[in-house]
């Protein structure tokens, strides 16, 4: 196997640091210390926090969609098929909150000039990987393609407002009045009817 590239090292060691101290814990200097790097290397490759980001966000928005895809791969019914979707999508968030908080929640607060993405391959590759998130679902879903996309993609978007309410009681330590499992049948049982 070969090594794996610079700008893979930094992103490993970004979120290696978001996973093990929080989001306030990734920084430049932080990574450039972790890898034994000059700052300027980091810089190269991510010359803005929204680089990094947008690179982070890129290979765990891959993840998510290879963890949801080969969750379907054996379903036989479209109920069988949201069911296990969502719940992958469930347990890939809820298994690092940080994680998530990055992908759907630091995007949405970064002041307008931070949020240009200097990569212009950045939105074609999250296109590209949504579409294979939702085309995996909308494909065992009973319904014309497009409206088993737009069913897909509000599946989704139910299973990470789920997430959202799970990480925002666990962020103030306020849990729930119900249990996740309970919240996740009757959620489950809603996008199935």
């Amino acid at each position: 196997m070969s090594e794996l590239k610079t700008d893979q090292k930094i992103i490993l060691a970004a979120q290696g640091l978001l996973t093990n101290s929080g989001l306030g814990a990734v920084s430049f200097d932080t990574i450039a210390r972790e890898l034994g790097i000059a700052k300027q290397s980091v810089l190269y490759w991510f010359p803005s926090k929204s680089d990094l980001l947008a690179a982070m966000f890129v290979d765990w928005l891959d993840a998510e969609a290879m963890e949801a895809e080969d969750s379907l791969a054996s379903v036989l019914t479209p109920n069988e098929a949201i069911d296990v979707f969502v719940r992958s999508i469930l347990r890939f968030h809820t298994d690092n909150l940080d994680r998530f908080r990055m992908m759907y929640l630091a995007p949405q607060t970064l002041k307008a000039g931070m949020q240009e993405v200097r990569n212009g391959d950045v939105l074609a590759k999250i296109h590209a990987t949504t579409s294979q998130l939702y085309g995996a679902l909308a494909a065992r879903l009973d319904e014309s393609p497009d409206q088993a996309r737009q069913t897909a993609f509000a599946i989704h978007s139910a299973a990470l407002g789920l997430v959202l309410m799970l990480g925002l009681a666990e962020g103030i330590g306020d849990p729930l009045a119900h249990s996740q499992d309970d919240i996740l049948t009757a959620l489950i049982a809603k996008l199935s009817s």
